[in-house]
């Protein structure tokens, strides 16, 4: 029998503000209610969302709470009203609206992935928010097909290699632009099929190489301001665009002659404020169509970095310097409930995704 205590250790700045506001305080333990359940969480992974609520950009939606983290792996330790008996004490990941940065957060029930053996609890936490994010906008938005080109921005970002990995298990040709040649290896290791230093090439004019001229079919596109003219250029004929964030601003122009002469689609989502019924709608389709793969050890997450809870503000130091590949995780070494089978003790020093540590920077 779980004992869930009164106070939890967690992530809840005061303010916005830089990497040290985010420092550990205590909290009182939330407690489910209809049809949410209570994570004692093991790892929740960091995500770029993250840093802008820190900075006060990205403010959390009505209901949700103010301590950061938006997606988590653990075991279940109470339910609420609706929600069957039978999940506590199963070992789930789940995609919340905020409260990861802790070591207990809810979770609605709908939106609980199960752990298979294969995962370690910092893979399993790095998948929720990038897998639902890829397969909304790609799978549904953009309505990608087998054997259909796809450009993808910030190629080794977490939405990024989710991107590849998925394009690729789900027959795209995927390219993708990164800052350095090192960066583009790593993209083409991961399975991209082409990556693109933007740095040193124009990824128009390669994308058109790429294509014999006729463009690509989708443009995943999270940085937005000035890339989205050079997108267009990108495309193929009844191309279709699909913006998920603005790095480099909300604010771009369009020839709508163009557009409308070569039929294009625009779109774009956010994720986070969207009902509990969607999320959980998009849950079933990633457990019909790629869980069994997860299942089965075919799809992992890349894992960049491991840091203690305690060191948030580093794990959001490393996200901002852009270094990354793949996703930040932060794991949660003192609750109670945290399972031994996850092995040794981890330190907050680099471990690649073959999980040997790698020389800090």
């Amino acid at each position: 029998m779980n004992i869930v205590p009164d106070i939890m250790i967690a992530i809840d700045p005061e303010g916005p503000g830089g990497p040290d506001v985010l420092r550990a305080v205590e909290r009182p333990v939330p407690r489910p209610g209809p049809g949410e359940v209570l994570v004692a969480v093991e790892a929740a992974g960091v995500n770029r969302p993250d840093v802008m609520q820190r900075m006060g950009l990205y403010p959390p939606p009505p209901g949700a709470p103010s301590i950061p983290g938006l997606e988590i792996a653990g075991t279940v330790v109470a339910a609420g009203e609706g929600v069957p008996s039978a999940m506590i004490g199963s070992r789930v990941c789940a995609l919340v609206a905020g409260g990861g940065y802790a070591q207990f957060c809810l979770a609605p029930a709908g939106q609980c992935l199960p752990v298979p053996e294969v995962l370690t609890a910092v893979e399993a936490a790095a998948i929720p928010e990038t897998f639902f994010t890829v397969w909304s906008n790609l799978f549904e938005r953009a309505y990608a097909r087998e054997g259909e080109t796809v450009l993808v921005h910030g190629g080794t970002s977490g939405i990024g290699t989710t991107a590849i990995m998925l394009g690729k298990l789900f027959g795209l040709i995927v390219i993708v632009t990164a800052g350095s040649e090192e960066k583009c290896a790593r993209a083409r290791t991961i399975g991209a099929a082409h990556a693109i230093n933007y740095r040193s090439r124009d990824f128009v004019e390669e994308v058109k190489r790429i294509t014999a001229g006729r463009g690509a079919d989708i443009v995943l596109d999270m940085i937005g301001g000035d890339y989205f003219s050079r997108n267009i250029a990108c495309l193929a004929d009844d191309g279709r665009h699909v913006s998920i964030a603005a790095q480099r601003g909300a604010k771009a122009e369009i020839a709508l002659w163009d557009m409308m002469r070569r039929r294009l689609t625009l779109t774009g989502s956010t994720l986070r404020a969207r009902s509990a019924e969607f999320k959980m709608l998009l849950r079933d389709e990633i457990v019909r169509n790629v869980w069994p793969d997860v299942e089965q050890g075919h799809l992992k997450p890349v894992i960049d970095s491991v840091f203690p809870l305690e060191q948030a503000a580093e794990a959001h130091r490393r996200m901002e310097s852009g270094d990354h590949v793949g996703k930040i995780v932060l794991e949660v070494r003192c609750s109670k409930t945290s399972r031994a089978r996850e092995g040794e003790k981890r330190d907050s020093r680099f471990r690649g995704n073959d999980g040997k540590k790698a020389d800090s920077p």
